[in-house]
């Protein structure tokens, strides 16, 4: 299978690639910070592609491939809900309904301490952000938010409703 070679940034935005294709040459992009979004790996200098898809930008430097899969795979920032299935001494696991459960650490809240562990109840829902997100390992989550503008905290909601994938972005 012979890889795409991209000539400028923009020249794959919008466009279907395949896994293998180069969408990105760092190279030759000097003094910029990219974000990587779901479907996109670096090897050096080089972006590729790792599912089938059609590669999105947002601005300032944002890329992602956006394609019609049929779960949820955990990535780094994404902000979501979850449902406690069990407690340990020092976390709590998570369904996140992805490939494998989440895990919480009683630590990764708003002032958490040693002396201020939350107690969660099984089936309780959380709104959480994806700290680590590697292929083979759990998802680590965190209640905090870096940039302190969403409020990540236990839901008071009384229903969850299951949707599909293709449904989420018009909800």
């Amino acid at each position: 299978m012979e890889n795409k070679q991209s000539s400028s940034p923009a020249s794959f935005v919008d466009s279907t690639v395949v896994p293998g294709d180069v969408v990105l040459d760092l190279s030759s992009m000097t003094n910029q910070t990219i974000k990587l979004g779901g479907g996109l790996r670096q090897d050096c200098d080089a972006i590729s592609a790792m599912k089938a898809g059609t590669l999105r930008f947002s601005k300032p430097n944002k890329y992602w491939i956006e394609s019609s899969q049929k779960r949820y795979v955990p990535c780094v920032e994404d902000t979501i809900l979850g449902i406690v299935v069990d407690s340990k001494a020092d976390n709590f696991l998570i369904d996140i309904k992805g490939p494998a459960m989440g895990f919480l650490p009683v630590l990764a809240f708003e002032g958490g301490t040693r002396r201020n562990i939350p107690k969660f109840e099984v089936g309780t829902l959380l709104y959480l952000r994806v700290v680590k997100a590697n292929f083979g390992m759990n998802p680590e989550l965190s209640c905090t938010d870096v940039e302190k503008l969403l409020n990540l905290a236990p839901s008071k909601m009384d229903t969850c409703l299951k949707l599909q994938l293709a449904c989420r972005e018009s909800c």
